[in-house]
């Protein structure tokens, strides 16, 4: 009885909602202002379901709810907002590479070492300004299980994981927008780079963020990666177009 009214109250939920509890992800193009519903959605979910298994990964309210707001924030009405979100965590067996045997030296009898890879997170946004946002965030997870022989000739097998995120920012600016070099040379983490030559300038900029990171920790390296593109938009060019 309990699970069947759950159930019933997550039904009630806006599609890309129940999509986030029951499958961990979703896969979407929406205009600015549809994505509204989803965020009053997500808002509610504590008031109608409470057990911990049934709620939206972490992610969702920690970054990806952050992010729809403050890219909202930048576009126009009719502008399209892309996401593709798997929220699905790095335990997921289709995110495994082979497991491979490492050198070991004793007291150490075995390693084995599994790389997982996990993008988790793909954004699109149509700005205001006539320019297109995209982020990318991919989640690489070193795991290793090291079989030792202590002292006393007990066998134990002890877990590390090392955790580094791989961010991607690309703005591509409108047609006949000017760049120029910021005052300040970005800081030591982020590698820009500016590709010329065509018709629409493409700033770039890459981030490794490295070791485990609370949501809040990770919205805020996602957030001062992308607004590092638009440090390299001449003034000029930002009036004409807006």
């Amino acid at each position: 009885m309990f699970w069947r009214k759950q159930r019933a109250a997550i039904e009630r939920f806006h599609p890309l909602h129940r999509a986030l509890v029951l499958e961990r992800g979703f896969a979407v193009s929406l205009r600015r202002d549809e994505w509204e519903p989803l965020i009053a959605s997500l808002a509610t979910h504590h008031e109608h379901v409470r057990r911990r298994r049934w709620a939206p990964p972490e992610r969702t309210r920690e970054v990806v709810v952050p992010l729809l707001r403050i890219m909202a924030a930048d576009m126009r009405p009719d502008g399209v907002l892309s996401v593709a979100a798997d929220l699905r965590g790095t335990d997921a067996k289709d995110k495994h590479g082979p497991t491979v045997d490492l050198p070991a030296q004793r007291p150490v009898l075995s390693i084995k070492q599994t790389w997982v890879t996990d993008p988790w997170l793909r954004m699109r946004a149509e700005l205001r300004d006539g320019s297109v946002l995209e982020l990318a965030a991919t989640e690489r997870v070193r795991k290793r299980l090291v079989r030792k022989r202590n002292p006393r000739g007990k066998v134990k097998m002890k877990g590390k994981t090392r955790s580094t995120h791989l961010v991607r920012v690309a703005r591509r600016l409108p047609k006949g927008a000017a760049v120029y070099r910021p005052a300040t040379p970005p800081p030591g983490w982020i590698r820009v780079r500016v590709k010329q030559g065509g018709a629409r300038v493409v700033i770039r900029a890459d981030a490794k963020i490295v070791g485990e990171r609370t949501g809040a920790e990770l919205t805020e390296g996602l957030l001062l990666l992308s607004t590092e593109p638009f440090r390299w938009t001449a003034p000029a060019a930002q009036r004409r177009t807006s």
